[in-house]
């Protein structure tokens, strides 16, 4: 026999082995996977406790104002940011120790808060900064013994948003990373035509995990967003409010060089009916992967409603060479997003929750996540603390 015909022979005989491998991979049945679950994280969320910060001075500065909270994993501190545009006292930041109620292993719960020191921040001069000119909104905590702090600036007044990197102990100012003209705000005629609007600026800022805790992982990548879109961006007129397109920014940062690596746009959700404010109050890296927790603030008739969500940043479209986002341009794809939990479903009042951060493990082993509101120095306001467990 001819080595063609056992060349024949082989061919036809695998042939009939790959359809049958084919029918039968068909005929079992494979769990089916969308689209969805490939991009998100499949976490879940428990809602453990509430507690209320009386109001309270430490070392003659009003504790109030909270607007950001990042976590020290090694020495078991929070850092917690006032948004104080040096009205009441100079920009600050303060150190807390929670205390958690060890008794409840299976619910722990919050039962005191520490006051354990403040730290004012101060600017290339070694000053601290004069009144109304920064308006501090986004703390985050660093391996290197620093916090990433950003500034909503102040528009009206012509005073540019910033993000700088502050020493831990001292609060002194060691550099700021460099932000692109589209957000610093310019005028005509008195009319703003350019940049971050009036208190809607740099509200959000977070690093990758392995940027903070114990772990020295460099360069650290940062991500800030606009907590509503730039004006360039603004589909919407002055007075009127809706679904806007604010931008989310990634850094990476090295001891000697910081650089904007890329924006994306991040879609808001449409306001609630009758809402005054509406805004994208923080973001928190909950992994290397691109993936984000963002808390969705809005205050209206009915008092605070806030929505966090999930995001996934692969595959969104790079938009920093885009001078403005308006109508959406042709091929831009979004972040994506998955809504999480709606804290108006948990049966308590809520404040003006701003402030968000990976706490302590629980005793159970799981991971903590505490948020924090901002009571706007009013009488009439709290300073909330929320604690969850977070599995993912």
């Amino acid at each position: 026999m001819s080595s063609n015909w056992w060349s024949c022979r082989f061919s036809n005989w695998l042939l009939v082995l790959v359809l049958a491998l084919i029918g039968l991979l068909t005929a079992c049945d494979l769990p089916q996977v969308s689209a969805e679950e490939r991009l998100f994280l499949n976490l879940s969320l428990d809602f453990l406790d509430e507690y209320s910060l009386p109001k309270t001075k430490f070392e003659e500065t009003p504790v109030g104002g909270l607007s950001a909270i990042t976590y020290d994993r090694k020495r078991d501190r929070f850092y917690v940011l006032s948004d104080d545009r040096s009205d009441f006292a100079p920009a600050r930041f303060y150190t807390f120790k929670l205390n958690f109620d060890a008794i409840a292993a299976a619910s722990p719960q919050i039962n005191g808060v520490e006051i354990e020191q403040v730290t004012f921040i101060t600017g290339e001069d070694g000053k601290p900064y004069p009144k109304a000119t920064v308006d501090p909104e986004g703390i985050a905590l660093s391996s290197a013994g620093t916090v990433f702090i950003s500034s909503e600036g102040v528009t009206r007044d012509r005073i540019p948003p910033f993000i700088r990197e502050f020493d831990l102990k001292t609060g002194q100012m060691k550099r700021s990373l460099p932000i692109p003209d589209r957000y610093f705000p310019a005028f005509e005629d008195n009319q703003q035509i350019q940049g971050v609007r009036d208190n809607l600026g740099f509200e959000s800022l977070t690093l990758s995990p392995g940027g903070y805790g114990n772990t020295v992982l460099e360069p650290f990548r940062l991500f800030t967003a606009t907590e509503s879109a730039l004006v360039a961006d603004n589909d919407f007129g002055a007075s009127e409010q809706g679904a806007t397109k604010n931008r989310m920014l990634h850094y990476i940062a090295e001891d000697s060089r910081a650089l904007l690596v890329s924006e994306h746009l991040y879609p808001m959700e449409p306001p609630p009916q009758g809402a005054q404010y509406h805004g994208l109050t923080e973001l928190l890296a909950i992994d290397q992967g691109g993936h984000f927790l963002s808390l969705e603030r809005s205050f209206g008739p009915n008092g605070f409603t806030v929505k966090l969500f999930q995001l996934a940043t692969g595959g969104a479209t790079d938009t920093a060479a885009l001078a403005s986002l308006k109508g959406t341009p042709k091929g831009v794809q979004p972040i994506h997003k998955k809504l999480v939990l709606d804290l108006t479903q948990l049966g308590i009042k809520l404040d003006n929750l701003e402030g968000m951060t990976l706490g302590p493990r629980l005793p159970d082993g799981s991971q903590s996540l505490v948020m924090i509101s901002d009571d706007n120095f009013n009488p009439q306001q709290v300073t909330q603390l929320l604690l969850f467990r977070l599995k993912v």
